[in-house]
This record gives C-alpha cells, sequence and structure tokens, in this order.
C-alpha cells in the first residue's frame, strides 16, 4: 500500500491538473467565440471583437486564465478572427502554468446588391 499511494497522488494531481487546462481552454475559446460574433457584425467598428472578447475573459475568467491576451485579424476586410493566449494555473511548484492559445474566425457580414 506505501508504495501505490505515491502513484494514486500523483495520478490525482495529474487528472485535476489536466482538468484545469481543459477548463482554461474552453474559456480562451468562449472569449474567442464572444469576440469574433462582435467583429463580424455589419459596419462594426476595428476594436469591436478585441473589446467584447475582453470584457468576456474579466467576467467569467477569474483565475483560471491568467496573463491573458486578446488579438484580432482580418484579411482583405472579409473575414475577421480573433485569438486568445494565457496560462492554465499549475498545480506543481515551480511551474508557471501551461500555455493556452485559442482561436475563432468567420467571414464578415456585407451588404450585398441583387
Amino acid at each position: 500500500m506505501a508504495i501505490v499511494f505515491p502513484f494514486v497522488i500523483l495520478v490525482t494531481v495529474a487528472v485535476v491538473q489536466a482538468a484545469m487546462w481543459f477548463y482554461a481552454r474552453n474559456i480562451a475559446l468562449t472569449a474567442a467565440r464572444e469576440g469574433v460574433a462582435a467583429a463580424r457584425v455589419y459596419q462594426a467598428p476595428e476594436d469591436a471583437g478585441a473589446a467584447r472578447a475582453r470584457e468576456t475573459l474579466g467576467r467569467i475568467a477569474g483565475d483560471s486564465l491568467a496573463g491573458s491576451t486578446v488579438s484580432t485579424a482580418g484579411s482583405n476586410g472579409a473575414e475577421v478572427r480573433v485569438t486568445v493566449t494565457g496560462l492554465a494555473p499549475s498545480l506543481i511548484p515551480g511551474v508557471s502554468g501551461l500555455s493556452v492559445s485559442q482561436s475563432a474566425g468567420a467571414p464578415r457580414e456585407r451588404w450585398t446588391t441583387p
């Protein structure tokens, strides 16, 4: 029993760490999707996507996604992409955190005439 117990503790910590990384990844993806939804609207301001992604992070992230950054990119004004990066908290002493990066993209809405 004394030989098996450290491995049980190690597996438990690994499962909890993986769950924390997965949760931080979902938070980043949610913020990126919210940013894309705001940025793709017809005649949306240039910084609408990044602002909505930052607002979403401020609302739901808490301590689950540290040092988060938001970046937007568009190609020829036809598509918008929002990328959210950050660090998931770490249970292992001396490790600063696991890197998380998620992005979402969609075409911009536009007015066309028949």
